[in-house]
């Protein structure tokens, strides 16, 4: 540095230092041995246990300068910039209309490219409700399965009509339900925006909206539980969908307790299917909804495929006709890692669950309409029990009723 060059010739002090930190800014540091040759115009700025540290006007007037450089940088780089935006203000909407060619351009662009390096084909549109899809394919999920594996993606046909508006879809965890789902999805909505698709062939008719009630959050800063937001997202598409709309409910009533699950996935389904009438992929673990098609003429049971090899499940991901006959929970958590001694428990607990339930001969109807009015019969014994009078009867007579009262009893 110049300055410390300087200052040692003119003061004769050979190991005077020029030197700075954040606290003090710039300070030339003396040895206190050679405090007794520093100049009249050294000021001093702090006092260490060996050293005495000063300041100079010229070194004063150096720091300022410093010190300020980035403020003045900030402050001319706005000036600057204030410039150019007052020279654009007449070419504004010029340059707008420039960045939307230039957007709608970019995104033409990438889906040619996408279409004809991924294979997609051309939507066929009709004014006839349906969306038939041939081997349709989930874009990101094949992307990323030839990039992490090589593996082949399995593409699954989509047939929702007039006839046909819903399909329940029943399946193992891991084995492609929500897959299906979204890519049936994002086939529609690619095709809407004037896209080609990851499909074989595709034919859709008219479609107002995309509905989906998909994943598990919550919104607990506004005291919204998990449970409250499902509730709330299929509410709202129950309000809004239309027979034009395609709907998407994923594991709808997994948040509560079971038989509420079930009373709400099944009178859900019966509102889109009998109300709505959208065209709807309903995927559930409640085997109890696969009877819904038997008395649901529009709706159709689908599964995706799986097989057992020992306590082990391989997932052929394959949309297939007909009901699941059963989730592969357990083998799925033995994939995830869990304990074996879990697994084992987990196992005992589930076979003596399904002999439970296969000895209950009870069978609760979950699709009949609820009755307008409900009243309950009163039964004999209720009648004779109301027609008693303590008060008025003698010993014999109470012992009499009692009699009567327990040969009722007994009957009902």
């Amino acid at each position: 540095m110049d300055l410390e060059t300087r200052e040692k010739a003119r003061t004769g002090i050979a190991n005077l230092r020029v030197q700075f930190n954040r606290v003090h800014g710039f300070y030339i540091e003396v040895t206190q041995g050679q405090v007794d040759k520093v100049p009249d115009d050294y000021r001093r700025r702090q006092t260490l246990k060996n050293a005495e540290r000063f300041i100079t006007p010229e070194l004063k007037a150096f720091e300022d300068k410093a010190l300020s450089a980035q403020e003045r940088g900030l402050a001319r780089e706005k000036w600057l910039f204030e410039q150019v935006l007052d020279r654009l203000q007449p070419f504004v909407p010029t340059l707008t209309r420039v960045a939307r060619a230039l957007a709608t351009l970019d995104a033409v662009c990438t889906l040619t490219e996408r279409s004809l390096t991924l294979d997609w084909c051309a939507p066929q549109f009709v004014m006839e409700p349906c969306i038939d899809i041939t081997q349709g394919r989930h874009p990101v999920v094949q992307a990323r399965l030839a990039e992490v594996s090589s593996g082949n993606f399995i593409a699954n046909d989509t047939r929702l009509g007039t006839k046909q508006r819903m399909q329940i879809i029943t399946g193992p965890n891991m084995g492609g339900k929500s897959t299906y789902m979204r890519q049936v999805a994002l086939i529609v909505l690619l095709a809407s925006i004037g896209s080609f698709v990851p499909a074989q062939a595709c034919r859709l008719g008219p479609i107002d909206a995309i509905h989906t009630r998909i994943g598990a959050a919550d919104d607990l800063a506004n005291a919204q539980s998990t449970f409250m937001l499902e509730m709330t997202e299929a509410a709202q598409i129950l309000h809004s969908a239309t027979p034009q709309s395609l709907v998407l409910m994923d594991e709808i009533g997994r948040g509560t307790s079971t038989f509420d699950g079930l009373a709400l996935a099944s009178s859900i389904a019966s509102q889109l299917h009998d109300k709505t009438q959208a065209f709807t992929l309903f995927a559930t673990h409640y085997f109890e909804l696969t009877e819904f098609p038997a008395t649901h003429h529009a709706a159709q049971n689908v599964h995706v495929s799986a097989t057992e090899s020992g306590r082990d499940i391989v997932f052929l991901h394959e949309i297939q006709s007909g009901p699941a006959s059963k989730s592969y929970g357990v083998q799925v958590a033995k994939l995830a890692g869990m304990p074996a001694a879990v697994l084992r428990q987990a196992r005992h607990v589930l076979d003596a669950l399904e002999l439970h339930a296969t000895q209950s001969q009870a069978q609760v109807d979950l699709f009949a309409a609820p009755p307008a009015t409900e009243k309950v019969a009163a039964s004999a014994l209720d009648t004779a029990l109301a027609a008693v009078n303590p008060d008025a009867l003698s010993p014999r007579e109470a012992l009499e009723a009692l009699y009567q009262l327990k040969a009722l009893a007994g009957k009902s």
